[in-house]
């Protein structure tokens, strides 16, 4: 594989973020907010300085941008980009929730071409490279066979900016929640599409993210054999603007529920 020695080298910088990370949880003492939902912690800072430092490190020739640093444009040409997000979920472990996510996506020419993501309170290791496969702890995962929407089990999230804005998703959430077998929003887009990926999910939707929150996600689906998408059924260009991952096998009838809404065949309508 192209891209082992890389891959190696961000799961090993994942674990160690994943350490700074354990160190914390359970004794947070100080949270800031980026917005009225939008907290940052003691951790998220200090994993990400360890990431970064690691990742100028070993790749010197390689650009970055992290969730509370920031750093380059990942869309400008020039050379690989690390997308970084040291603490998905953020407001889980602020409240002592254990389901957070550190996720690391190295994008060539607007492509994922390694991604991890590393569950540091459960310790598994989501991990693929182009071409390679996903695999979870070291062995392969693949997306689930499910055939029909009405049988699936699916992930979804909401905006930061949830209290004031007109779209903020309970709509969707309440037309796929009458069409599937149930819908779970735990709060970590990172984790949502690993799931997908290892078949604990079959499909994913959600908009108004960023792209250090999926790009190792989408390249965790792909490489698993499934599908991801903006809501229009195009190619999904990293942006988190909005994105639909599946088995491929539900993904016309999750895009049919985004498109129609209420008016989209309901399971006793299609039996």
């Amino acid at each position: 594989m192209a891209w082992r020695e890389t891959l190696e080298a961000a799961t090993s910088i994942a674990h160690a973020a994943g350490e700074v990370v354990r160190q914390y949880y359970g004794r947070v003492q100080h949270v800031t907010f980026k917005g009225a939902v939008n907290p940052v912690t003691e951790a998220d800072t200090a994993a990400e300085a360890l990431i970064l430092q690691r990742l100028r490190a070993q790749f010197p020739a390689h650009r970055t941008l992290a969730e509370e640093g920031g750093g380059d444009e990942w869309q400008a040409p020039g050379a690989p980009i690390w997308l970084v997000d040291p603490l998905d979920g953020t407001n889980n472990f602020a409240h002592g929730f254990p389901h957070v996510g550190i996720s690391l996506a190295l994008v060539v020419d607007g492509e994922p071409v390694v991604g991890v993501v590393y569950d540091p309170l459960r310790d598994e290791t989501f991990a693929a490279a182009v071409e390679g496969g996903s695999t979870l702890n070291g062995a392969p995962i693949r997306v689930t066979e499910l055939e029909h929407l009405a049988d699936g089990f699916l992930a979804t999230g909401f905006p930061y900016d949830r209290r004031t804005v007109e779209d903020n998703n309970t709509a969707r959430l309440d037309h796929f929640l009458r069409r599937c077998q149930g819908v779970r929003r735990a709060g970590a887009a990172t984790l949502d599409l690993a799931y997908v990926a290892c078949g604990r999910f079959d499909g994913y939707w959600e908009f108004r993210l960023s792209p250090w929150d999926v790009a190792a996600g989408i390249l965790l689906v792909r490489e698993a054999g499934g599908r991801v998408t903006d809501f229009g059924g195009g190619p999904n260009d990293l942006s988190g603007a909005a994105i639909v991952a599946s088995n491929g096998r539900i993904h016309a009838e999750m895009l049919r529920v985004i498109r129609e809404g209420a008016a989209a065949p309901r399971p006793e309508q299609t039996a």
